[in-house]
């Protein structure tokens, strides 16, 4: 605090002057600071204000990352399930083609040695049936030679 030189009335007026001239001073520039720091809380606020609304913008995007990111691991999931189904089923179609195709192979060969031994049997019939016919006629012949030795011994 400051202390006034004493006069005959009291204390010195330009003394007491001049140090509430310097009170104003500091409290305009004290009025004048706190008013300026007020501009700078406003300010500040409304930053905060805006950065709290980016961060919420933030956390939004994030728990849309997180959805997407679940979204395309459930889809690869999906699709690595349908790629197992499809090559497990195309393992048992191949399976079944060529168990069908053993069996129609099978059967041709089945088939084609019954055939073989039928054209077999045909053979043989065919060579016994000449035969016969063979020895039939061969018998005719002996029966018109016996004829015609007794036409001749008889005319």
């Amino acid at each position: 605090m400051e202390k006034f030189n004493r006069t005959l009335r009291g204390y010195d007026v330009d003394e007491v002057n001049a140090f509430l001239d310097e009170v104003i001073d500091k409290v305009e520039k004290m009025v004048d600071e706190i008013a300026h720091k007020d501009e700078v809380i406003k300010t500040l606020s409304g930053v905060a204000e805006e950065n709290k609304h980016l961060l919420e913008k933030i956390e939004q995007y994030r728990r849309t990352e997180e959805t997407m990111n679940r979204a395309i691991f459930m889809a690869q999931k999906t699709s690595d399930q349908m790629r197992l189904l499809a090559q497990n089923e195309r393992e048992a179609i191949i399976k079944e083609a060529k168990k069908n195709a053993d069996r129609i192979l099978n059967e041709a060969l089945l088939k084609a040695e019954k055939t073989e031994h039928e054209a077999d049997m045909l053979k043989r019939n065919i060579v016994i049936f000449k035969k016969r016919i063979k020895d039939i006629i061969e018998t005719q012949l002996e029966v018109v030679d016996q004829i015609e030795v007794l036409d001749l011994n008889g005319d």
